[in-house]
């Protein structure tokens, strides 16, 4: 399972090279084309419970950064 998030940022919030390290700190990867990062779960199965979890985690990493995120989770 991947789980995708693509980003709106704002010129009044963090730079983008904060963001960056802060979702790589979250183990998220760069990705090019219709999403900006990539999560690679490494269990093969992950419940909704665990993944709303998760981005609450994210949420919580970039409190105050003034952006905008879109989570997209597929398996």
């Amino acid at each position: 399972m991947i789980t995708y998030v693509t980003l709106q940022v704002s010129s009044e919030g963090e730079k983008a090279s904060e963001i960056t390290r802060r979702f790589k700190e979250l183990g998220f990867e760069t990705t090019m084309g219709s999403h900006d990062f990539a999560y690679k779960w490494k269990e093969k199965f992950v419940t909704p419970e665990v993944v709303i979890n998760f981005v609450d985690k994210v949420q919580s990493k970039l409190n105050g950064c003034n952006v905008l995120m879109h989570f997209a989770t597929i398996r």
